[in-house]
């Protein structure tokens, strides 16, 4: 289940979630928190649905569905934060993956000022893991993190906010890259900190790219697999997509979710 906003260009939020865990064998549902007009270009404009109506759609999906794991996305505000948070407090019994969103590629605020301490006091609690890049990671810490010493300590102070575990992404740090790889730092609980190498793909075709891998990272929990070995797919999963990426309209593109079924899907 992916919990978050709409993105009408289609390579980010629910719908890059939708084809993540598509791809990844799972049957996706969804809770749209937020709609946005946006494309390759940036963010023109965000309507979000009443609280409340956000609160019955995951409602209604959780009497529907036996959810094996969710993530959550775009939140947008502190009254759909504490709607959300109100159900999964209740009914939560599967592992809940929080991409902690807040500013677009494009760098549209996605998440309203007020709403970020909703987000920590309500939202990472509930989280078996939470997956900030460096922006993310410094809001949620109150800390700069330039070097990988502050990486680690900025974890430790994100897991005295909640969450059972932090995956500290390094795509928006110069000390994550090393030639041709680059590194994330998964932080488990008691703070014992596990570097993961995987490989850099050089491209400007980044948009969705953490909406897609806390998706995979969710479908791979739900699948049954560890916490490091449902992150190691997915960051595999990630480059896989990241390699066969392209710009489908004007700005940047997404990750192409189906590459590796896609050759199956064109007639040579």
């Amino acid at each position: 289940m992916t919990i978050a906003g709409s993105d009408s260009g289609g390579g980010a939020g629910i719908q890059a979630d939708l084809k993540s865990i598509a791809a990844n064998g799972g049957y996706g549902v969804s809770v749209i928190t937020a709609l946005t007009a946006q494309n390759g270009l940036g963010v023109t404009g965000i309507h979000a649905p009443p609280a409340e109506f956000v609160a019955q759609q995951l409602t209604t999906v959780l009497d529907g569905f036996p959810v094996r794991a969710a993530k959550t996305g775009m939140l947008f505000s502190q009254a759909i934060i504490n709607a959300v948070a109100e159900v999964l407090e209740a009914r939560k019994d599967f592992p809940l993956v929080v991409d902690p969103v807040s500013v677009s590629q494009s760098g549209h605020r996605l998440l309203e000022e007020s709403a970020v301490h909703a987000l920590i006091r309500r939202i990472l609690p509930l989280s078996d893991l939470v997956t900030p890049n460096r922006p993310e990671a410094e809001m949620l810490s109150d800390m700069r993190i330039e070097s990988e010493d502050d990486v680690a300590e900025a974890a430790r102070r994100i897991l005295d906010l909640g969450p059972a575990a932090v995956l500290l992404k390094g795509g928006h740090m110069d000390a994550a890259r090393h030639g041709d790889t680059m590194r994330d730092w998964l932080v488990l609980p008691g703070g014992d900190v596990r570097v993961l190498e995987h490989g850099h793909v050089a491209t400007e075709n980044l948009h969705g790219t953490g909406c897609t891998l806390s998706a995979a990272i969710a479908t791979f929990l739900g699948a049954g697999e560890a916490l490091d070995q449902a992150v190691r797919l997915a960051q595999e999963y990630l480059t896989a997509c990241l390699a066969a990426s392209y710009a489908p309209g004007e700005g940047a593109g997404p990750p192409d979710h189906m590459a590796a079924i896609r050759p199956l899907l064109i007639d040579e």
